[in-house]
Formats: structure tokens, C-alpha cells, sequence
């Protein structure tokens, strides 16, 4: 590490990242270096819609240039590089976890008060038709994950009186909420209006929301999904909703993504999909290069970096 660390910016193609991501190297005292072989870090900015073959591609860049020390991730979610067993104790890993949880946490509460409101099924109507909805105040939630998507989703839940349960694989307490652990995560299912996952994706979260869950759930409960696809067995889920199982599900994220045109999930009233937005470019470029420049300068300072990756846990 030195003063001025050399820092690389890749894919250097990517105008807007790659150009945010210089200055904010600069900014954090860091110098920008054209060749990977020059520097001691390397903040990939590769995004896309298929992250395996971004995830593929850096390693291909490490394999080349095995100077580098310290890798910034541009997401918060990195089970591509995970199940790629990218993560190793030699270099050190970070991501965009926890800088994105404002605008993610507004999108959850968002889809959630759609869903509650009936707001697809208004929305698509041409005729006046009867009313519906469910009101969020004093309503019961689980919240599946303890990141800072959630601990963003429960102050932003406060005004509402809501009783909130979280379910963490850690079950450390949390202000003003029940904590349970994993173990414990169907029986958080029985009760809840409204059920929110933003939680990581690992081999153990992987398609774990299936048919036993949705048989928990009361059939006026909304499930809404912000986290990853992967978590929610698809077919399964359509299942509970045409058969009036559960209530609704507003999804941002779904698998396969991008949802199939003519997928059945579309033409469902009570499911509302937007397609992986609720943190856009616009969004996500603010709040990456401010992480970016700090990390440059703890990085120059040997102080620890912000968003560090597990590489046992993966996330």
C-alpha cells in the first residue's frame, strides 16, 4: 500500500462507470492506472444482465495480473463470483453492500403497499370495479435478511406501527424487532400480511421459498421479492397465486430473469414485476463512487475497507 495507491478501472469500455469510478479514485487520493499490471487494486465495474460471464471475465483479468491485492465490486448481491469460488483469503474483497439499501428498502415498501392496494389490478382496469386493499398500519411483517436492506426497510416501516420479525441466519438482536433464527423461519410465515425477502443468496437460500411456505402463508399475504430470483421457486409460486394461496407477490427480481415473455407471471392481476429496478444506474452511481473513494483512502491509510466480502460465507 502506499500514499497514493495505482488503482485500475475495468472494463475500462464502461464510459459512465468507468469514468465515475476514476474520479473517484482521485478523489480518494488514489491514482488511476491504465494497465492492471501497474496497480495494487482494481475497482470492476462489469455489470449486465448475465454477471456469470462478467464474473468469469475478472477472474480471467487475476489469472492475468497477479499483483493486484484488493478487488471493489460494483453490487451488493456477488453469488456469481461465490459459486465461481472466486472469494480466496490472498486478495480482499469488497462489494456494494449496504450503499444501496435506501433506494432498495423504498422499492420493497413500495411494491408492498402496490400489492396491498390492489394497485396492478386498478391499474389495468377499464371499468369501475369494487373495492380492495388492506392497509399496512399496525399490519405484521417478516422480513427475511438483517443486512442493511432490512435495517433500512424497518425505519422506513416505523410510521406504520407495523410488528416486524426478522430472520437472519445470525439471530442477533435488533432494535425494535423480534429476531429469530434460520431455523425458526417458517413459523414467521403464519400471521405476517406481508412477507419481504432481502436476504443473500447462498446454497442455502437458494430456491427455499416454495410450495411449504406459501401453504404458511395467510391467503391475504403479499410476498414481495427484492433480493434475488433465485430464493422463490417460480413455478411453485404461480401455483399459489392463481389458486388464491397467497394474496399477492410483487417481485423486482425473478428467475429466470428477465422474466419470459408470455410467462405466466405476467398476466396474473395480484403479481406486479418491475424489472430489477429498484436501484437504477442513476441511483447506484452516487452511492458507488462515494464508497469507492472511501475505500481508496483507508486502502492508502491500511485501514479496513468498508463492504468487506466473506470468502467463506461468499457474501
Amino acid at each position: 500500500m502506499s500514499p497514493n495507491p495505482p488503482i485500475a478501472v475495468l472494463p475500462a469500455h464502461d464510459g459512465q462507470w468507468a469514468e465515475a469510478a476514476a474520479t473517484a479514485i482521485v478523489a480518494g487520493g488514489g491514482l488511476v492506472v491504465d494497465s492492471p499490471g501497474d496497480a495494487e487494486a482494481l475497482i470492476w465495474i462489469a455489470g449486465g444482465i448475465d454477471p456469470e460471464t462478467t464474473a468469469r471475465a475478472l477472474t480471467a483479468e487475476l489469472d492475468q495480473y497477479p499483483n493486484l491485492q484488493w478487488i471493489q465490486l460494483p453490487w451488493a448481491g456477488v453469488e456469481q463470483y461465490a459459486e465461481l469460488g472466486m472469494f480466496d483469503h490472498e486478495h480482499r474483497w469488497t462489494c456494494a453492500k449496504g450503499i444501496y439499501s435506501k433506494p432498495v428498502a423504498e422499492h420493497a415498501l413500495t411494491l408492498t403497499l402496490a400489492c396491498m392496494r390492489h394497485l396492478k389490478q386498478f391499474g389495468r382496469a377499464d371499468h369501475w370495479i369494487g373495492p380492495a386493499g388492506l392497509t399496512l398500519f399496525d399490519g405484521n411483517v417478516t422480513v427475511f435478511g438483517g443486512g442493511g436492506i432490512a435495517q433500512e426497510l424497518i425505519r422506513l416501516l416505523q410510521p406504520f406501527d407495523c410488528h416486524i420479525t426478522v430472520v437472519r441466519k445470525r439471530p442477533d438482536p435488533m432494535a425494535g424487532v423480534q429476531v429469530v433464527g434460520w431455523d425458526e423461519r417458517d413459523a414467521t410465515l403464519t400471521g405476517a400480511d406481508a412477507v419481504i425477502l432481502a436476504l443473500a443468496l447462498t446454497e442455502e437460500t437458494m430456491h427455499f421459498f416454495g410450495q411449504k411456505q406459501f401453504e404458511a402463508m395467510e391467503s391475504h399475504a403479499c410476498l414481495v421479492n427484492i433480493a434475488r430470483g433465485r430464493h422463490v421457486v417460480t413455478d411453485e409460486l404461480v401455483t399459489a397465486l392463481a389458486a388464491g394461496q397467497i394474496g399477492a407477490a410483487g417481485l423486482d427480481v425473478t428467475d429466470p430473469e428477465p422474466l419470459p415473455e408470455g410467462h405466466p407471471l405476467w398476466s396474473l392481476d395480484q403479481c406486479l414485476i418491475t424489472p430489477h429496478t429498484a436501484n437504477t444506474i442513476e441511483m447506484a452511481i452516487p452511492l458507488l463512487t462515494a464508497r469507492i473513494t472511501v475505500n481508496v483512502r483507508r486502502w492508502a491509510a491500511g485501514e479496513p475497507l468498508e463492504g468487506l466480502v466473506d470468502p467463506d460465507l461468499g457474501y
